[in-house]
């Protein structure tokens, strides 16, 4: 199976070129003068496509950086400054359309110019195949010449037809002075014809269109099979699209209603979500009392009440009842536009396999075109026949295709992603899975992660009413659990000052000349060291006191994580009392409290500077730098912005079974690519000297270099299946731990 398709014919079937007005208008804003245009070129399909592309963009003023996508065949190039640079001319100067890349977009195109391509060429095959078998059985010379005639005409139209998917991608790149991985097999299946035409009209005793039609229908069967096989294996990023609504209904200033397509829908604008649809954007409900399905974006499967106030994200279905929202988001930047950018960005990361992978690839077609070469040459000075010699050199054109190699990654990479989705964890990349089996010990935050990071104030009833209202409107200055508690006491007034959050330390605020100070002890001037406190000027106030609960499956995890053997330890900005509590619960021997952020991340390249390599899962604002520093890191969907951004693994259930999940798949995804690059460098060490040796047809080859990518993708898909039964032999496993093991825990 090749790696290459129409660089050409398939961008003319899709869509228009888009002009450069309209680039701009599609690309997205960034900040910092910064845009990002997405475009489809659907004839990108192997390596070699993705050097040439994303070296060119390197090379061209303006452009930031650019990367491609090879399962979507999607091209994200980030540029800088007012009017976008000659992206699409680019493009097209390599041989390749493009146009704007549309969420809508419900048929397959490719799929089906595949299928009915691999249908021309089977039929020539099957009919061709039929007169050959007269003409091998001994026919008379005429009746030999008729058929071989005959079977010239059959083959043609699949030449021309079926022929055309490698030959336009051939000659985009050599017209270009480049090559791919299309080239040899145009020139095999070309030289196969043009040796049997000539056999025809010399009136050779042998012709082989029967070869050259069975070698296009097989490379064919061969591709079609890996097209599918690659969108089932992304078929969530394709499901996650299918989900986000092409509009919304805007109520204007008038009471007007009017609906309006994604990208018209501004952040601030007020909409109606009626029973039966999705959110597009993210939005706070204004009016309304229903009952809404979250399992996209929180995994909880039961229907959630929400009424006025009530924070919602794009993907989220309304179920019961009438709706008004306030769009927080645009549906570039919504919650559901985050998760299918991380799922496209999972499938384009590039690891250090897949690096390899892809430098091993690109060395492929100047090494087979100078092997085929040197065995034309040999065999012709061996034996003196060049149809002999030709033939053979066919066959080593086509049998050393490297597309095992190129899939070897690539696909795994897909298949683990989606598994992941489906457990409810979003990946950035193929290069923090690797990174995530490599991780040898894991590092928790505490509130919000091992803990619900929904604190309860217990001691309420001892603080004076007014400092507990003055600590409560200070409170709603922030977003941090603690401050989202403490403003329940209070009667929902923000106090008139500018309130400054210090992250790890806690709010302050300046108030008719005084400093007043909501935070850590030791940061605001309190003596309750360990405690929230409430200062003014220095001079404590009142000391809050908070208790928590674990987040689900935190004690699970725990035991998985030990039965493992990976080291586990608590890095926390909280009180050292409430730390303790937490390991003590889940059986965590190394615990350090009160730690700033800059702390924790000197913590981590303290870790990482004694060979560690460390996990981090956090959540919050003072997370992110640890995240960052980590080897590998996860956060939960709640954690914040900052928080998510900054890590490699988003889970959106609350359920910390998620941090053991991935890395069990992870590992997984790790051997099944060491098996496809053993699988890939296997056939390639048979296959070559065997071609070489004038031991393989041509069609023999086509069959030999189709079946060893569908055993690579095939390897990979078992992914899927082996996750699946690990996590059932793995739930039945905690009964045989010993009873000492779950209670310290």
């Amino acid at each position: 199976m090749t790696c290459c398709a129409s660089a050409v014919a398939a961008g003319a079937e899709l869509a228009h070129a888009p002009s450069r007005d309209e680039l701009k208008l599609a690309s997205r804003a960034l900040g910092g003068g910064l845009h990002q245009t997405d475009l489809s070129v659907p004839g990108i399909h192997c390596a070699q496509c993705i050097g040439a592309i994303e070296g060119a963009f390197k090379r061209m003023p303006g452009v930031v950086g650019a990367r491609v996508n090879l399962s979507s065949r999607r091209v994200a190039v980030k540029w800088r400054g007012d009017d976008p640079p000659p992206i699409v001319e680019t493009l097209h100067d390599l041989g390749y359309d493009a146009h704007l890349f549309s969420d809508d977009e419900r048929s397959d195109p490719e799929l089906t110019r595949l299928i009915r391509a691999m249908a021309v060429a089977g039929f020539s095959a099957m009919n061709i195949m039929l007169l050959s078998v007269s003409i091998w059985s001994g026919a008379e010379a005429e009746t030999r010449q008729a058929f071989h005639w005959i079977s010239a005409g059959l083959a043609l139209p699949a030449l021309l037809y079926s022929g055309r998917i490698f030959f336009a991608s051939a000659w985009a790149a050599l017209r270009r002075w480049r090559t791919n991985m299309d080239v040899p097999v145009s020139i095999g299946v070309l030289l196969a014809f043009g040796i049997s035409l000539y056999d025809t009209i010399t009136h050779g005793r042998h012709a082989y269109f029967d070869a050259a039609t069975s070698l296009l229908f097989f490379l064919l069967i061969g591709r079609t099979l890996d097209h599918v096989m690659r969108e089932k294996a992304r078929s969530a990023v394709r499901g996650l699209m299918r989900m986000t609504p092409r509009g919304a209904t805007v109520i204007g200033a008038d009471g007007g209603r009017d609906y309006l397509p994604a990208n018209a829908i501004e952040t601030g604008m007020l909409l109606q979500v009626s029973p039966g649809e999705r959110l597009l954007v993210d939005g706070v409900i204004e009016s309304g009392v229903s009952d809404v399905d979250c399992s996209l974006a929180t995994g909880e499967s039961a229907p959630l009440a929400v009424k006025a106030g009530g924070v919602l994200r794009s993907g989220t279905l309304n179920l019961t009842g009438l709706l008004t929202l306030r769009a927080r988001s645009t549906a570039a930047t919504s919650f559901l536009a985050e998760m299918t950018a991380l799922m496209e960005a999972a499938e384009a990361g590039r690891g250090r396999y897949r690096r390899i992978a892809d430098r091993a690839a690109s060395l492929y077609s100047p090494v087979v075109h100078a092997t085929a070469l040197l065995t034309l040459i040999g065999w012709l000075a061996l034996t003196g026949d060049p149809y002999r010699a030709v033939t053979i050199a066919i066959s080593v054109l086509i049998i050393t295709c490297p597309c095992a190699l190129g899939l070897a990654v690539p696909i795994v990479q897909t298949v683990a992603a989606r598994r992941l989705f489906e457990s409810g964890i979003m990946v950035k990349d193929g290069a923090a899975l690797e990174r995530l089996a490599e991780a040898d010990m894991v590092a928790f935050d505490k509130t919000g992660t091992l803990t619900l990071g929904r604190p309860r104030l217990v001691n309420g009833r001892e603080i004076e009413p007014a400092h507990l209202a003055l600590a409560a409107a200070l409170a709603t200055g922030s977003s941090h659990p603690v401050c989202r508690a403490l403003a329940g006491y209070g009667d929902g007034k923000s106090i008139r000052a500018e309130i400054t959050e210090i992250p790890g330390s806690g709010i302050e605020a300046k108030i008719e000349g005084h400093l007043y100070r909501l935070g850590r002890s030791d940061w605001a001037g309190g003596h309750d060291a360990g405690r929230t406190v409430l200062t003014k000027d220095g001079r404590q106030l009142a000391s809050f006191a908070f208790t928590d609960s674990l987040r689900a499956g935190a004690k699970a995890a725990a035991v998985e994580l030990r039965r493992r053997d990976l080291p586990l330890l608590i890095l926390s900005g909280d009180a050292p009392q409430a730390v303790a509590k937490v390991a003590a619960e889940l059986g965590i021997a190394e615990a350090k409290a009160a730690l700033l952020p800059q702390e924790k991340t000197a913590h981590i390249a303290s870790l990482a500077e004694a060979g560690g390599k460390v996990l981090m899962v956090g959540d919050g604002l003072n997370d992110a730098p640890a995240l960052a520093a980590a080897h590998v890191s996860m956060a939960p969907a709640s954690a914040s912005d900052i928080g998510r951004n900054a890590a490699d693994f988003v889970f959106l259930h609350g359920d910390l079974s998620a941090v053991p999940l991935a890395m069990r798949v992870a590992k997984d995804a790790k051997r099944l690519i060491g098996q496809n690059f053993a699988l890939a460098v296997l056939y390639n060490a048979i296959a070559l000297p065997a071609a070489i040796a004038g031991q393989v047809t041509p069609l023999i080859a086509a069959l030999a270099m189709s079946f060893s990518s569908i055993i690579v993708v095939a390897n990979a898909l078992r992914l899927r299946g082996e996750a699946s039964r690990k996590a059932a032999t793995e739930k039945a496993m905690p009964a045989a731990i010993p009873h000492s093991a779950v209670t310290a825990s």
